[in-house]
């Protein structure tokens, strides 16, 4: 059977009916006449592994799934239908049968609602939703790089329920774009609006939709070709990862994003920020798994990565990375070793007026008062705080760790100066 036919066959089309990915690598695995072991050799694995994989289907690894896609050379369009990721192609049925529990909308509300996310549940359902199944097309007139330009000012600007609202509808112009037009630079589009959607979902704690997110992002910015957009989307990966208690795939994942982006030459100063945006979640990852020595090695070589970079981004740059980012990177690295004082020093430094964004600025203050509540320093934690909160309210108020930090201070400090303004300003009760 040659290759057109093999893809729109019945039984390849039950695979997509029925989002089994795994079904689909055994029909092109069979229709090249090869045995378990013959692929397996091929993406590094044993036979064993192979069956296993084309059994569990979407259940299994994804990165397997991609390796033995593309050896089987699976068009992207029917394997994208099978993971659930964009619109059934039309030599396909779309699947119309019993969701699951997890799957069904009321079901995820309920899951939403009772998670005590910061975030309105309403506005997490939504996005929800949109990752489940696809909305369809908004019908707005304004170039999607606009709307995503707008969106990532949004997330700069720490307002991330407006971004929450917005993304349905982002996504599903997106997806439906890169669906009529099939162009790289459609799919890097794509893989960047969900990896937004990714880097949102985890600020305000939405880990499962913050994984799949990313996958997507994943997925798309490997079609794309574009490696600045695998890095961007490789990074959220490995920040979900760590968030799920992973960290030795999230560290897989971004030492692979950090060998490709070098393997561009860093000719440009975009290539250059990619790396050394790279380089600084590496070592924070590396940190937070207790690998002390790769951590401060990597933060090092991020410094001198970024050494000759702006100290102001250019507007629009998808890796916004300068010197005193680094530094704040610095910061984080220190607390996650366990080392406050470290930590403060890294900071020493640090001003609001060398950040850009509202994000960042209180990020600078939130970092901060994590080293000091680790000093146990609850009047220099409520400062800072409350700095956070005057410049960008969500990373206090959405934020579930930092509202932990605010809900020590109430019920272990509440007397300290600031500490009712805090309670009142993340919207929590007195």
């Amino acid at each position: 059977m040659n290759a057109v036919r093999l893809w729109v066959s019945e039984e390849a089309r039950s695979c997509v009916e029925k989002q089994d990915p795994g079904g689909l690598i055994r029909i092109g695995r069979t229709g090249r006449g090869w045995r378990l072991a013959d692929l397996g050799a091929r993406i590094g694995c044993s036979g064993a592994t192979v069956s296993r994989l084309e059994r569990k289907g979407r259940k299994a690894d994804f990165d397997l799934i991609m390796s033995a896609a593309n050896a089987v050379e699976i068009p992207p369009h029917v394997l994208a239908a099978s993971l659930g990721l964009t619109s059934v192609p039309p030599t396909t049925v779309a699947p119309d049968g019993p969701r699951c529990a997890e799957e069904d909308p009321m079901r995820r509300r309920t899951l939403l609602a009772a998670a005590g996310l910061a975030a309105p549940a309403s506005l997490l359902a939504g996005v929800s939703d949109a990752l489940a199944s696809i909305p369809d097309p908004t019908g707005l007139p304004v170039p999607l790089d606009s709307r995503l330009a707008a969106a990532r000012w949004l997330f700069d600007a720490g307002q991330n329920s407006k971004l929450l609202r917005a993304l349905p509808g982002l996504l599903a112009d997106a997806n439906h774009a890169a669906s009529r037009a099939h162009e790289e630079i459609a799919l890097a589009r794509l893989s960047t609006a969900y990896s937004l959607a990714s880097r949102v979902l985890t600020k305000v704690g939405n880990y499962g939709d913050s994984r799949l997110a990313a996958d997507r992002a994943m997925l798309y910015a490997e079609w794309s070709g574009s490696p600045l957009a695998a890095a961007d989307a490789a990074r959220e990966l490995s920040i979900v990862l760590r968030h799920q208690d992973q960290p030795a795939a999230a560290e897989r994942h971004i030492l692979d994003a950090v060998a490709k982006v070098e393997e561009t030459g860093l000719r440009t100063d975009a290539q250059r920020s990619a790396f050394a945006q790279m380089l600084c979640t590496t070592s924070y990852t590396a940190a937070r798994a207790g690998h002390r020595d790769q951590a401060l090695t990597m933060i090092r070589d991020a410094a001198r990565a970024a050494r000759d970079l702006p100290f102001v981004a250019p507007e629009g740059r998808l890796f916004p990375i300068t010197p005193a980012a680094v530094d704040l990177y610095a910061v984080g690295v220190h607390w996650a070793l366990g080392d406050a004082g470290a930590a403060l020093e890294a900071g020493r430094d640090l001003r609001e007026g060398q950040f850009t964004t509202p994000e960042r600025k209180g990020r600078m203050h939130t970092d901060l008062a994590r080293a000091w509540w680790q000093w146990g320093k609850a009047e220099q934690t409520a400062a800072e705080l409350l700095s956070a909160a005057r410049v960008s309210l969500g990373e206090v108020r959405d934020r579930p760790a930092i509202r932990q930090i605010v809900g020590d201070l109430r019920s272990r400090h509440p007397r300290v100066t600031g500490v009712r303004e805090l309670v009142a300003a993340a919207g929590m009760a007195a």
